[in-house]
């Protein structure tokens, strides 16, 4: 990958749809390092100004178009997350990255589900499970620009030294601990079938409000976090141990309306629960599971995180869903 000016004068300046066309990697790079796709989408529109605040001469001097744009949103990326913790200090309750529906059901802001542009889909594989966006989180921005640039979209270490402003020496080496930090946090490997089946008996347990269901679900140093950010009711510590997420799990469907329904889903590519209150999607719930036993919930009421989840104003419940007397999102 390079970006240096040259001099050839007989090249043309590249055509908006070849420069347009790669937005997608932009939009899937942006949102694997920053965790929510509003950032990645302004990352990106930010990339985009800067390469047409250049005149046709420069752009027309840059070899390769798909280098620049990688470039300048890689850095933009790195100084986002650089003041990404000031930020999270101010944000109420826990964070948690936004999830995102099954690949055709949601497109940008502000698009019918199913009419958007296949340019603003994120490519959903092991590299953006809800699991390994929260290892993510406990990297430095500067390992975990490498981890991805790196290890998930193939880039060299000198081509992310370019990026990161440090030596391809350094940037190994930042990713050497990138790795080994993601290991400290990584579960033995579920498959989809064992996956789906713990989701599906943990909704019913919940519905049920059997604890003792749910206790021979969770592995008892489960933890439960709820991202309300403000906006949304929900627990403002992570809670942690079986039988205290299992008590409060019940303690929500003690309390829940009529109204509600629980319905099954992809979360990210895999197997999660979404909450719906007539028609409208409250909460998204994701899973970490090992073997059969489920070691992390997230959840995300946070509406502005959950603007995806209800592009389609026409969502009805599938067959997935549940009766009411189900647990109520506003009270995660």
């Amino acid at each position: 990958m390079t970006t240096e000016n040259g001099p050839d004068q007989g090249r043309r300046e590249p055509n908006h749809s070849t420069v347009m066309g790669e937005r997608r990697h932009l939009l899937n790079l942006a949102y694997r390092l920053l965790g929510t796709l509003a950032e990645a989408e302004d990352v990106v529109q930010e990339t985009y100004a800067r390469w047409y605040a250049q005149s046709p001469q420069e752009r027309d001097a840059i070899r390769s178009p798909g280098a620049w744009l990688t470039t300048v949103a890689g850095r933009i990326c790195l100084d986002v997350l650089g003041s990404a913790r000031a930020r999270r200090e101010r944000y109420v309750g826990e964070w948690v990255p936004e999830p995102l529906p099954a690949a055709g059901q949601w497109s940008s802001v502000g698009r019918p589900a199913g009419l958007g542009d296949p340019a603003d889909r994120i490519t959903l594989d092991e590299s953006v499970t809800m699991a390994f966006l929260v290892t993510l989180e406990a990297m430095s921005p500067a390992e975990r620009v490498a981890l991805i640039l790196h290890d998930v979209f193939g880039y060299s270490f000198p081509e992310v030294a370019n990026i990161v402003g440090r030596t391809p020496a350094a940037c190994r080496q930042l990713a050497s601990s990138a790795r080994r930090r993601a290991r400290a946090y990584e579960s033995p490997e579920t498959s989809t079938i064992r996956h789906a089946e713990t989701v599906r008996a943990f909704k019913r347990a919940w519905v049920a409000q059997d604890i003792e269901a749910l206790l021979e679900l969770l592995d008892p140093d489960a933890t439960a976090i709820a991202d309300g950010g403000g906006l949304a009711h929900a627990a403002l510590d992570p809670i942690e141990g079986a039988d205290q997420v299992a008590h409060h799990y019940v303690s929500i469907a003690e309390r829940t309306p009529a109204n509600v329904t629980i319905v099954e889903c992809l979360v990210n590519g895999q197997p999660g629960l979404s909450v719906q209150r007539e028609g409208a999607i409250v909460t998204v719930l994701a899973f970490d599971i090992t073997g059969d036993r489920i070691q992390h919930i997230w959840a995300v009421l946070n509406p502005a995180k959950l603007q995806r989840w209800n592009d389609d104003a026409d969502r009805r419940p599938t067959a997935g869903s549940v009766p009411p007397s189900t647990p109520r999102a506003s009270d995660r």
